[in-house]
């Protein structure tokens, strides 16, 4: 092999190592967002097992030559391999941080997430062209077929949307969400979705082989009902979860906004509910390590995604269906997540009383003693039941009791998480 081959050979394979330090770097980054999506502060170790990775797919890329003699810094591969991996993570993580009120930069990212990474082709392209960077052109080419990959699977995905009517509730609130001009609220929102057509006005709603509709866009920030889909899929996950909870003889009982619809609106969800809330009772018979296995077998065995937070004693068991390990963490990246929340409880003592204690915080219960969040033990045991989307379910002992804990006068109405304006107009359609 000459010396010219040599070098080829060396550079496909430095090429190669750049390809693949960005795939894990961005795989690292998509799970990270799997803690701000559940509104639980980030991993100290995912954090920095991502920072790792980038910094060494930066050095990489910006470090040249062979050995100690002739090692150098490319400045301009590792100002433009930077500035490249904080665009593309930026627009990557929109979804999952616009959770969470955002800013309009962050929203008008999240609102394009299914394409936004495609923007950055061109300057990919150009800056490829114009720096003679052998590694950082496969970087830059690992990223965009990435990108054009997700841009596909998401496209092609959306095509299996079916139609799902509206019902009165629906529709008033749309109507007046938008000013009785549905087709310029549609087009100004870009709600896909909304299936305009003559008098008749319908959804194109998400399945478990789509992905879901983007609940933070459309319900918390426009004030729309959520999609009668997605309504669907919570009534399935919601009876699923509570039947696995019963096999495994766990005390569970319903909790927050799905307790309140329960109780307040006759055994039906909250028009804006994006969630199900449900705790479970910890104890010497069962544990975290019983339950979370046991979910999570019967969870992957029909396909169900399930998250395991131990540290803030939470499981969240989504709709959609887990996929291959290298698109596993992707999910991370849609707007929206169908999902049941499992908030998990203990017994303890606060201030001479015997309370059951949760560590994240809800609604307004008393901080405890150790520092948790605490109800009362005989406002929820021995738990009762309630009919709640067409079953019974187990719910507090004394359910009003149990709400006045968490929102004071519970029968008010008030549109917890969303857009004050948005609040303000839904009045309007609530109230006729």
């Amino acid at each position: 092999m000459t010396g010219f081959e040599a070098s080829a050979v060396t550079q496909f394979f430095a090429g190669l190592i750049a390809a693949g330090l960005y795939v894990a770097a961005y795989l690292s980054f998509v799970r990270l967002l799997r803690f701000p999506r559940n509104w639980v502060a980030l991993g100290p170790s995912a954090v920095a097992t991502t920072g790792f990775l980038v910094a060494l797919t930066l050095a990489w890329v910006s470090l040249s030559g062979h050995d100690l003699d002739t090692i150098g810094l490319d400045i301009i591969g590792l100002a433009v391999s930077a500035a490249f991996i904080i665009v593309i993570f930026a627009i990557v993580a929109a979804p999952g941080i616009a959770f969470r009120p955002a800013n309009r930069g962050v929203e008008f990212l999240a609102k394009h997430a299914e394409h936004a990474g495609l923007w950055l082709l061109a300057p990919a392209l150009a800056a490829g062209l114009a720096v003679p960077n052998l590694k950082l052109q496969a970087m830059l080419a690992a990223a965009m077929m990435i990108e054009m990959s997700w841009s596909l699977r998401q496209h092609l995905a959306g095509r299996r949307r079916r139609l799902h009517s509206f019902n009165d509730s629906d529709l008033a609130v749309l109507e007046t969400q938008a000013g009785g001009d549905l087709e310029a609220f549609r087009r100004r929102h870009g709600i896909r979705e909304l299936v305009l057509s003559g008098d008749n006005v319908s959804w194109r709603g998400c399945s478990k082989n789509t992905p879901p509709c983007p609940f933070n866009l459309y319900v918390n920030r426009l004030g729309l009902n959520t999609a009668p889909c997605c309504r669907e899929h919570m009534r399935e996950i919601c009876h699923y979860v509570a039947d696995r909870l019963r096999d495994m003889g766990a005390v569970y009982w319903l909790e927050g906004g799905s307790l309140l619809g329960a109780v307040r609106e006759n055994g039906t969800l909250l028009d804006w509910k994006d969630d199900i809330d449900i705790s479970v009772l910890l104890d010497a018979e069962m544990s975290w390590d019983r339950l979370s296995a046991g979910l999570s077998k019967r969870c992957r065995r029909d396909g169900f995604f399930i998250d395991l937070f131990e540290r803030k004693n939470l499981i969240s068991i989504s709709f959609d269906a887990p996929k291959s390990w290298l698109f596993r963490w992707e999910r991370y990246r849609l707007r929206g997540e169908i999902r049941v929340d499992v908030a998990l409880y203990r017994k303890a003592i606060s201030h001479g009383e015997t309370v059951l204690e949760r560590q994240s915080h809800k609604g307004a219960m008393a901080v405890t003693e150790s520092g948790g969040y605490g109800v009362p033990q005989e406002i929820v045991l021995p738990t009762s039941t309630i009919d709640f989307l067409g079953g019974t379910f187990d719910c507090p002992h004394d359910p009003e009791a149990y709400l006045r804990v968490l929102y004071g006068e519970f029968k008010d109405v008030e549109y917890t998480y969303l857009d004050p304006a948005a609040a303000e107009t839904r009045q309007q359609a609530d109230l006729q």
